[in-house]
């Protein structure tokens, strides 16, 4: 079974959208991504929490709301990847934050 990751950001708009088209095709893994804010294409839900093996989310914050959204139920491991909401969809720059931040954890998920 491969690792599961859930990308987060606020809106659902730039970042995490980005992560899941770079990690789209990646044969180890599986990726899905959501929001944090009620405004999101994709709101987080319980259902996401429960698919994740990990969930990498661009900013503290993230991490924040997360926890405070779903305290009580039990959470896979949540890290931050420290992105900057900076940037828009598939920018360059972008990309190679993504890949620099993420695979080091997809790295422990494999190892």
């Amino acid at each position: 079974m491969r690792p599961r990751i859930l990308f987060v950001c606020s809106r659902n708009q730039w970042r995490s959208p980005t992560a899941e088209a770079v990690y789209r095709n990646d044969s180890r893994l599986e990726v899905r991504l959501a929001g944090v804010s009620a405004s999101a294409r994709h709101v987080i839900s319980t259902v996401d929490i429960d698919w994740a093996d990990l969930i990498l989310v661009m900013a503290p914050e993230h991490k924040q709301r997360i926890r405070e959204q779903f305290r009580g139920g039990e959470l896979p491991p949540i890290e931050c990847l420290d992105i900057p909401d900076d940037y828009r969809y598939m920018d360059t720059e972008l990309q190679q934050l993504i890949r620099q931040s993420t695979e080091p954890w997809i790295n422990q998920l494999l190892s």
